[in-house]
């Protein structure tokens, strides 16, 4: 999920092996034959739907690393010391944190390994969405946040964001919105995953049409830079500095119209904290000067977003992405704010939501109370972010974890 800011691999031998798993897959119908002049009824046989809670695949609870990489960086290479035994355990007693987020990739590839082999032109999007979040809740054992003892430990991350063309972000369905997706249109697919709060942010670019191939291999390459890039006291602007830089180094001709591949330069990736997909620290996808350093034991999401526009976006469009704003406290005057702000507390905390999952657990007319607590500070809108009309935006993410001595890129598959 992407952070707006103040404008201011290779495979290792450790490789993530993913199930192809299909939500709703059936064997074909048997065909009616004919025995002596009588026809028989065409009979249906249903696999068993393969999609359960993720423990059942796992016994043992323990859930599989991502990709490792090793630091680049000279001052990184060195850290094989006395002293790294300190980091290593400190490191080891995250482990049931880190087995939580490795588990949370694990259902993240499994969701869009399904959705994958599903999205094509002329679904409206949201049953894109609910063929997201429906696999993601299943995994998760969320299919009633209402039934779980603790609706907020495992679930989805944020909603689904299914943005087009020169809509970068923050973007999902509301109820009864009819897009439909078009052979000639771009979208980013967007969702996360949390297990006891600890979140998987990871994203790709749907195209059919390949006049848009670099424009997603630009997006593609930029991100695996600014992972290649990220590390233990990596100053964050040398990070946006080499993503831009690869980035603007690629053309995509679109219609006969060349143009340069921008960085959306004031959206940006983020750390990941507990329950916060926005932790605080912004990592640019432009050198802006900021020489705040990554730190050991660290979660990034590291995200690019390319676009054939202006390479800036501003919120623009009706609202469906929506948080809890931590830190604010406070009682609403209107009595349908205060029920509406229990139940956001109770099923979402601050994880974001939208307005989906508020029709989902049965609130109705809900929209006046919404903004209330919108306008008292109490929750915080995340309004679709916009590039100019006609450009076209690609976005690609994944989420790490700074280990001691290497990195983990917990949420790679073998898809991107």
């Amino acid at each position: 999920m992407s952070e707006p800011v103040v404008e201011k691999v290779d495979k290792t031998t450790e490789e993530v092996l993913i199930k192809n798993l299909d939500i709703n897959s059936e064997t074909p119908e048997e065909h009616s034959v004919e025995d002596s002049g009588d026809k028989k009824k065409k009979k249906k046989k249903k696999k068993k739907n393969p999609i359960k809670n993720i423990a059942n695949y796992y016994p043992d609870s323990i859930y599989p690393e991502g990709e490792w990489m090793e630091y680049d960086q000279d001052f990184n290479l060195a850290r094989t010391t006395d002293e790294e035994k300190r980091y290593l355990q400190r490191d080891q007693d995250r482990e049931s944190e880190w087995n939580d987020v490795r588990k949370g990739a694990e259902i993240h590839r499994r969701v869009r390994r399904n959705v994958q082999n599903k999205i094509k032109p002329g679904m409206n999007l949201t049953d894109i969405a609910d063929i997201i979040e429906n696999a993601t809740r299943k995994y998760t054992g969320a299919q009633d946040l209402k039934a779980m003892d603790n609706p907020k430990s495992a679930g989805i991350g944020f909603p689904t964001g299914l943005s087009i063309n020169h809509i970068a972000a923050h973007f999902t369905p509301n109820a009864g919105d009819k897009t439909v997706l078009k052979y000639e249109d771009v979208m980013k697919v967007d969702f996360g995953v949390q297990i006891n709060g600890n979140i998987i942010d990871s994203a790709w670019t749907v195209a059919f049409d390949p006049q848009y191939d670099n424009l997603l291999a630009a997006v593609k390459d930029a991100t695996y830079t600014g992972i290649k890039e990220a590390g233990i006291d990596v100053r964050l602007t040398d990070i946006g500095e080499a993503i831009q830089e690869v980035m603007e180094s690629y053309e995509v001709e679109i219609n006969g119209e060349t143009f340069q591949v921008k960085p959306c330069r004031n959206l940006c990736g983020h750390n990941i904290g507990p329950w916060s997909i926005h932790a605080g620290k912004s990592v640019p996808i432009v050198k802006n000067g900021d020489n705040t350093k990554m730190e050991e034991g660290e979660h990034f999401a590291i995200e690019t977003f390319g676009s054939t526009g202006r390479g800036y976006v501003v919120s623009e469009g009706e609202c469906s992405h929506y948080a809890r704003v931590g830190n604010m406290h406070g009682t609403p005057n209107l009595t349908s704010a205060k029920k509406l702000l229990n139940n956001i507390d109770t099923y979402f905390g601050t994880l974001p939501f939208c307005r989906r999952y508020l029709d989902r657990l049965g609130e109705e007319k809900y929209l006046f109370a919404l903004q209330s607590l919108v306008n008292h500070g109490l929750v915080q809108d995340y309004p679709p972010l916009v590039d100019i009309k006609g450009s076209y935006t690609a976005q690609y993410e994944h989420t790490i974890l700074l280990h001691p001595n290497k990195k983990e890129v917990v949420s790679k598959g073998d898809d991107y």
